[in-house]
């Protein structure tokens, strides 16, 4: 079961059509492959309104699966990026303009930059004098803005349908055999790029521990998971991507992390009022954390 925050997704509607688009023409195009939608109710509603008015639909269980939270191997990363991949392969041909945004330039990175400029001029000196390192490391990576607006602009990047939210745990792996079963959290399945779904696996998998670690010195950058990473998703997509989008790939991982970064940090300068924090300099550490990622992918990718 599953209830949809309207107030994050403020058209739950876009998410049941998004997703009816791309299992009717997996079914048309790939009756074989296994995506995951919801059920229907007897008047054929795949989203049910509850009186407080949000939004609840319900999912088949899928019998012998299990998800994970953190990447523990080579072999794991390289079936979730499979995964990832084989679902955007498999929708190549669809229509992308009937998909409508379920949120608004949600890895538009010149727009969260600009965010973060935004916050920045309205925030509090103190909190701009704590924040100071982190503030001076967005300014730093600027140039990561001009790489993505040039790749945009230019048309190096094929608009297709894409995930967005390609974290370990949006995969089921078969409990027996490891292997990735299917592709789940479909609510940001919308138009994009393949570098936001490949580069938000970069982001969450490379490193040993999450975005919540504290001690900066623990995080890592693991190579023979960051190879399996695209391993992986271009055993399913190499083929179907141009030139231009194969020299992007190294780009991809950086573009992610920083778009985190400066969202977590334009929520702390801004007083916290986005991201769900237990301690106050939660999302400063969130985005001090991402920054030291971004290091280490740009001294090895």
């Amino acid at each position: 079961m599953q209830r949809i925050n309207k107030n994050v997704f403020t058209r739950p509607e876009a998410i049941a059509r998004n997703n009816r688009l791309a299992a009717d023409f997996l079914k048309a195009h790939h009756p074989h492959y296994f995506f995951l939608t919801a059920l229907r109710d007897k008047q054929g509603n795949e989203l049910i309104y509850a009186e407080d008015g949000f939004p609840w639909r319900a999912y088949p269980l899928v019998e012998n699966t299990l998800t994970v939270d953190f990447v523990t191997s080579a072999k794991q990363a390289w079936e979730a990026a499979k995964g990832f991949g084989l679902l955007t392969r498999n929708l190549n041909g669809i229509d992308s303009t009937r998909f409508e945004p379920t949120l608004d330039r949600f890895h538009d990175l010149q727009w969260r930059y600009e965010q973060f400029e935004t916050e920045l001029a309205r925030a509090a000196p103190s909190v701009i004098e704590q924040a100071q390192e982190e503030i001076n490391l967005a300014k730093q990576f600027q140039p990561l803005v001009q790489q993505y607006n040039k790749l945009i602009r230019g048309g190096s990047l094929v608009t297709r349908v894409t995930h967005n939210d390609t974290k370990i745990n949006n995969i089921l792996f078969d409990k027996l055999t490891g292997k990735a079963v299917c592709v789940i959290d479909l609510d940001t399945l919308m138009p994009g790029y393949f570098i936001y779904d490949l580069g938000d696996m970069v982001r969450t998998c490379v490193s040993p521990v999450s975005e919540e670690e504290q001690d900066i010195t623990r995080i890592a950058f693991r190579k023979e998971i960051y190879d399996a990473l695209l391993d992986g998703y271009l055993s399913q997509m190499k083929e179907y991507m141009s030139d231009a989008e194969l020299v992007a790939v190294p780009f991809a991982g950086k573009m992610m992390t920083y778009i985190m970064a400066l969202r977590f940090l334009a929520d702390f300068l801004r007083g916290n009022t986005y991201y769900t924090i237990h301690y106050p300099e939660q999302n400063l550490v969130r985005a001090r954390n991402q920054f030291q990622l971004l290091k280490l992918l740009e001294a090895n990718t």
